[in-house]
């Protein structure tokens, strides 16, 4: 998510209490029912005492007509047989209490609306004997007991904190900190954060920037469900509505400064803070903050460093703030600031595990002749980034490819680092040119070497797009599934092998068919096993799904690759994401046998000049003449190279696809190396007139002897 964007998101309401105005923008708070006035004598009856119904007028404790659990001026109850009134009993519990006796229960996550401004505010709590419970000084009788407020005002700070705590990243800790605020402790807040946010013991260079992070409001209106009525007219503009700058650049030694490195929160009528708000809002948004004490501004402090600044505000109608809702707002700014930091954190760790999962994988896949190749890859979940299954396809010479894939055991950083060391190994060994099974064979002796638990599933296929054939080795993986032009889906029947790292044990290759418009899907476990399938119930589920996607398609037209990789991942369930997925699919196109020349060339000094004749002829017969005279040139140089050492029949073939590849082949496993030749010797030549008249070229060693090939544009 762009960190620079500004949200601005009504406040969620529960379904409001009964006696509560569904007009009531802060509908959603519990409402203190006003104290019930004795007739005459003006005093209100405690809102938080023993329970009951209102005594008779004039009616003296334990006279008749005085219902138990009603307090008498000296604090104690009404009735001696009850014993003493529990300030925590519920109301309706006394004999007289009628059917009718009802009172709203406070909200679980909300502290009390404050009366309006002018109100009078709960008199302090007090002791059996008529003291205030805190100051020990004489209260007057009737008032009701602020216990309620103190006890609603710490589940709001618990509430808040948990709702806080739950978010894992920036936004949805900014978020929490909204929504847990407005409207219960204010009705707006702005949310500033420093640009950029430090990470760790970063230290940050440049000046210090706050952008503001997020708003949010009182919405306007309402409707009875708790949700939002659509309103005729637009609504009044609030003085609030105009508050807030995106950036603000807080100047060494300004106001501001001072303010957010005192740490504490502090109301906006302050001096130094009435100073430091043009800084942060702006000329225009700084007299828009209510007058007196209406709004609290509370820097953000995490580990080490001021990392933002949060602006709580009241509309004028509300009371002000109290002194103890500073403290409300220090905790709220210490968790969040905490949370942010936390978050900036695991956002670090979030990116260093997907560049290291980026760099262990293919960035991209190789355009290799006679085929095309489509992949995908999913973590397990968002908390594990990385894991172990990995994919591969490696350009062969003879214009064949390797397809691999596979699977290291877990999900951490180790089992990155294994699949990393692994799939290293399975290129440096397929640049060898080594048989499939020789390769799981030395992949096998590499993870003994990394550890003794360190075990993998991996499956090899080489496929050669002249010859229509493909040789796979397996080690303990998943078989592929062949998907046919026809939609016809086969689990090809390989022989499944130890994984690799147990030691000890043989791999077997098979060879098969690779006709032309097949696809072939590789796949790790994490596609086709999960907590509610097993394994092969999982393969012939992706069976049929493939050949169900083929038949769209019709009988002549295989489906597109991209979207085949897009319909077998959307055959995930919303449980089936246990373990990562690793997805690599090969369309088989092939070398039609018409576009290949092949010949052998024996080892003597005739074999440039016969390598000539047989490259012109067929050129002519494809209808290439224009390339006659580069080809006759770089061929007779590199034929040249290789009769001198060669003791065996050279190879040479043509390859006509979307351009003209060249192969020459001989015995000879060292690899000829790009030289400048000086001006008095007689060789050193050839392989320059490669590298400039060659749209590419290259050279492979194999187990038999090595292989050099150029390619040139068609015209």
């Amino acid at each position: 998510m762009d960190s620079t964007r500004v949200t601005e998101q009504p406040t969620s309401f529960e379904r409001p209490q009964p006696g509560v105005t569904p007009a009531d923008p802060r509908g959603a708070l519990l409402h203190t029912p006003p104290p019930a006035h004795v007739p005459g004598t003006g005093a209100a009856l405690p809102v938080q005492g023993s329970g009951g119904e209102p005594p008779v007028p004039g009616a003296s404790p334990g006279a008749p007509g005085a219902t138990p659990g009603t307090v008498a001026p000296d604090g104690t109850g009404g009735d001696p047989a009850d014993g003493p009134a529990s300030e925590h009993s519920q109301p309706g519990t006394g004999e007289g209490a009628g059917p009718d006796t009802h009172r709203p229960r406070p909200a679980p996550e909300g502290i009390p609306v404050q009366p309006a401004a002018g109100q009078d505010g709960p008199a302090p709590a007090r002791a059996p004997d008529g003291k205030e419970r805190r100051t020990g000084q004489p209260t007057q009788p009737g008032r009701p007991t602020p216990m309620r407020r103190d006890g609603d005002r710490l589940r709001f700070v618990g509430a808040a904190t948990r709702r806080i705590a739950r978010g894992i990243d920036l936004d949805e800790i900014v978020m929490g900190l909204c929504r847990a605020t407005v409207p219960t402790f204010s009705d707006a807040i702005l949310v500033y954060l420093r640009d950029p946010l430090p990470v760790g013991d970063e230290r940050p260079t440049g000046p210090l920037v706050l952008r503001l992070r997020r708003t949010d409001r009182i919405p306007a209106e309402r409707d009875t469900e708790g949700g939002f009525a659509p309103v005729a007219a637009p609504p009044e503009p609030s003085e609030l509505d105009s508050v807030g700058e995106e950036l603000c650049t807080v100047r060494p030694g300004s106001a501001l400064a001072e303010v957010l490195r005192g740490v504490r929160p502090v109301f906006t009528d302050a001096p130094a803070a009435r100073a430091a708000l043009p800084e942060l809002l702006g000329e225009d948004g700084a007299p828009a903050v209510p007058d007196g004490q209406r709004a609290i501004l509370a820097p953000l402090r995490g580990r080490r460093r001021v990392i933002g600044a949060a602006l709580f505000l009241r509309r004028p109608e509300r009371i002000p703030f109290e002194a103890d809702d500073l403290l409300v707002a220090a905790q709220l700014a210490t968790h969040s600031a905490l949370g942010i930091d936390k978050a900036v954190l695991y956002g670090r760790e979030a990116y260093i595990a997907d560049e290291l999962q980026r760099t262990m994988l293919p960035e991209n896949l190789p355009r290799c002749t006679g085929v095309r190749l489509a992949s995908r890859y999913l973590p397990a979940a968002e908390t594990a980034r990385v894991g172990g299954d990995w994919y591969d396809a490696i350009p062969l010479p003879g214009s064949r490819v390797a397809l691999v894939v596979g699977d290291v055991m877990g999900h951490s950083m180790t089992s990155a680092a294994i699949m990393g060391q692994l799939r290293t190994t399975a290129q440096t060994l397929a640049g060898l040119d080594l048989p499939p099974q020789e390769v799981l064979h030395h992949l096998d002796e590499q993870a003994q070497r990394l550890g003794v638990d360190r075990m993998a599933t991996c499956l090899y296929a080489v496929y050669d797009p002249v010859a229509h054939r493909i040789t796979i080795a397996n080690a303990g993986h998943p078989p592929p599934i062949l998907l046919e032009l026809g939609g016809r889906a086969e689990v090809l029947r390989v022989p499944a092998g130890a994984p690799i790292g147990v030691g000890g044990v043989d791999f077997e290759a098979v060879e098969l068919d690779a006709p032309a418009g097949a696809t072939l899907l590789l796949y790790t476990d994490g596609l086709v096993e999960s907590r509610l399938r097993d394994v092969w119930t999982g393969i012939e589920q992706l069976r049929e799904k493939l050949a169900a996607t083929a038949q769209l398609t019709g009988p002549d037209h295989p489906p597109p690759l991209e979207a085949l990789c897009d319909e077998v991942l959307d055959m995930l369930g919303p449980g089936d994401r246990d373990d990562d997925i690793a997805l690599l699919a090969a369309r088989f196109d092939g070398i039609a046998p018409n576009d290949v020349a092949y010949w052998f060339l024996e080892p003597e000094d005739s074999a440039p000049g016969r390598a000539r004749r047989l490259a012109r002829r067929a050129l002519s017969r494809w209808g290439m003449e224009d390339l006659s005279d580069s080809v006759e040139l770089l061929v007779s140089e590199v034929v040249t190279n290789a009769v001198r050492y060669a003791t065996r029949p050279v190879t040479l073939r043509l390859l006509r696809t979307d351009v003209l590849r060249c192969e020459v082949g001989d015995d000879v496993p060292q690899l000829p190396r790009l030289r400048q030749a000086r001006a008095t010797d007689e060789g050193g030549r050839g392989l320059y007139l490669v590298n400039r008249l060659a749209r590419r070229w290259g050279a492979t060693r194999l187990s038999t002897g090595k292989v050099v090939w150029f390619e040139l544009n068609r015209g």
